[in-house]
């Protein structure tokens, strides 16, 4: 468990969806425990998520980081790393901005930190009708009733079998490298150990797995949250596939290497 005098940082990709980033934002504000600071991590989006992010922060609970980088793509490892620099917390939850979290999300994350150890999960996928009618709304009064039945177990939540699962499920064998980039989180100092996410990663997918390959690799073990920081996913379109088969094989290729530092990585950031 973490150490109730260690500080958190909540880390929120984002790119072009304010009316989703809202939701996301008012979830954190009906946490049980509050992260220390927010920071969004903003893949180059349009100047409505500024107005938004700017309108909010006066209000918000905790600090509201907003960490922007032009529009030149999908550069998610880049813009992680760049808010990751600028978080000034020991422990770092990383999530994306189109989840809305259950009230308990940072509490169940922070029960089962552990030095020596990151966390992945899940998340609840909610249907384009619920996501539509949840928009329109500006609701986050959600539960598992609203999730696919075969979702049910990513919306339930049972804290002690959580802390049972937490070293027993999907930990090892085929799921050893499974990680979910929306619903992880770290010590910051790991994190610096392996330089971060790698930026030779570019399109979507697999700079998550990569950054867990590389945490293993440098002796970090991994937990899985289950029943527990329960994340609801907002629906909306796939991105685009086309540079997934090409980051597999640098994934491969930092297993098979024993790699553990980004070779373009969070440090340059830390330096300038």
């Amino acid at each position: 468990m973490l150490a109730t005098t260690s500080t958190i940082s909540l880390l929120i990709s984002t790119y072009n969806w304010p009316a989703a980033l809202a939701l996301c934002l008012n979830s954190i504000k009906s946490q049980t425990i509050l992260p220390n600071e927010v920071i969004i991590a903003d893949d180059g989006s349009r100047e409505d998520t500024r107005e938004l992010i700017n309108s909010i922060r006066n209000d918000f609970p905790v600090p509201l980081i907003h960490v922007w980088q032009e529009d030149k793509g999908f550069r998610l490892a880049q813009i992680r790393n760049k808010g990751i620099a600028q978080s000034t917390s020991e422990y770092i939850i990383q999530i994306d901005g189109d989840l809305i979290l259950d009230k308990h999300f940072v509490e169940d994350h922070r029960n089962l930190a552990e030095p020596g150890y990151f966390i992945t999960g899940s998340r609840a996928l909610l249907s384009s009708s619920v996501t539509d009618r949840l928009l329109q709304a500006h609701e986050i009064n959600i539960n598992y009733r609203a999730t696919p039945f075969s979702h049910l177990f990513n919306a339930l939540r049972f804290p002690a079998l959580s802390r049972f699962l937490s070293k027993r499920y999907k930990v090892g064998g085929r799921h050893k490298y499974y990680v979910k980039g929306c619903n992880m989180s770290f010590w910051k100092k790991d994190l610096l150990t392996v330089n971060g996410y790698d930026e030779n990663f570019t399109g979507w997918g697999m700079e998550d797995n990569d950054i867990a390959v590389r945490l293993l690799n440098a002796g970090v073990q991994k937990k899985f949250i289950k029943m527990g920081g329960v994340a609801y996913h907002l629906y909306h379109r796939e991105n685009s596939r086309g540079k997934h088969q090409e980051n597999m094989i640098l994934v491969k290729a930092a297993v098979s290497s024993k790699k553990i530092k980004a070779d373009k990585g969070i440090l340059e950031y830390l330096i300038n």
